[in-house]
């Protein structure tokens, strides 16, 4: 893990803190980072909508397994 120095204005850290219901200023921040990062993949994956083309069916995916054989 690394150590990072970050200088935050301390209401903002409160909000933070409050909101998240986060024991420590550090998984208040480690929280709202890792939300942060989920919310831009989740963004980046809808984005992707409508631009894939499956040429595989519903039931094929479901139920094929081209592993098996």
């Amino acid at each position: 893990m690394a150590r990072t120095t970050v200088t935050l204005p301390y209401d903002l850290i409160v909000e933070l803190m409050s909101l998240l219901k986060a024991r420590s200023k550090t998984e208040a921040v480690m929280t709202a980072v890792k939300d942060e990062i989920r919310l831009r993949k989740a963004a980046r994956i809808k984005a992707m909508a409508g631009k894939m083309e499956f040429t595989a069916t519903a039931e094929e995916l479901r139920h094929r397994d081209d592993r098996l054989g």
